[in-house]
């Protein structure tokens, strides 16, 4: 970790949105966001002023969803807060359980074809926002049983450098198997080897997630604060 530059994990959405995402990215003046059947993420800069508040209501339309991520700004008194969520943006440490290992032969790829299943198992397990055509950010994997989709989880953003790990879910009939840490070291085990980084962000209330994830290595490199705004 020491020798590896972080900074882009600062402003992740930014920097995946001009980087390895600039392909599905909707930009208008300084701001930027996914097509909203991909993500409903959205960045500005820095130090954002009225008029680029503006382009970002536009870009996005009346009453939709400004995704603002774990971005500081504060937009407009007229936008409407819609949720605040705290959270631990964590990164592998070098150590515990993750790291290059022999191929999971009971883990799968999941395609365009399994979207359903896949938008299925989030809306019974709700690890966080998975739209349609999210699976377009990267790799997802799952494990089955009887061929039924039980766990999955998958790459998100890409900031110079990193890919995030997440969607990490397990339908609770198939919970105490271990296969989100299999799925997690199976998703570790391909970043490394494109001598990318994992990171992955939980919420700050979900103890059981982060005890896992310091289990297989991870550790907390900031808090950060999840909002969501509506435009008026």
């Amino acid at each position: 970790m020491a020798d590896r530059d972080d900074a882009a994990l600062d402003d992740p959405v930014r920097e995946s949105l001009r980087g390895h995402h600039a392909h599905l990215a909707r930009r208008l003046g300084r701001t930027a966001t996914y097509p909203p059947e991909v993500s409903t993420f959205s960045t500005v800069s820095a130090d954002p002023d009225a008029a680029e508040w503006a382009d970002l209501a536009r870009l996005l339309g009346r009453g939709e969803l400004a995704d603002m991520f774990s971005s500081p700004a504060t937009p407009p008194p007229d936008w409407e807060p819609v949720f605040v969520l705290e959270g631990l943006q964590m990164v592998w440490s070098g150590s515990g359980e993750t790291g290059p290992g022999a191929a999971d032969p009971g883990i799968v790829e999941l395609g365009a074809d399994s979207v359903p299943e896949m938008l299925d198992l989030v809306a019974r397990t709700r690890p966080g926002p998975f739209w349609p055509r999210t699976r377009e950010l990267g790799s997802y994997l799952g494990v089955r049983d009887d061929g039924v989709l039980v766990a999955m989880a998958g790459e998100r953003l890409r900031p110079r450098g990193w890919t995030e790990i997440s969607t990490v879910c397990t339908a609770p009939e198939a919970r105490g198997r271990g296969h989100a840490a299999r799925l997690i070291r199976a998703l570790a085990t391909r970043v490394m080897a494109r001598n990318d980084h994992p990171f992955l962000h939980v919420a700050e209330a979900n103890t059981r997630a982060i005890a896992l994830y310091e289990r297989l290595g991870f550790e907390t490199r900031r808090h950060v604060t999840f909002r969501g705004f509506r435009v008026p």
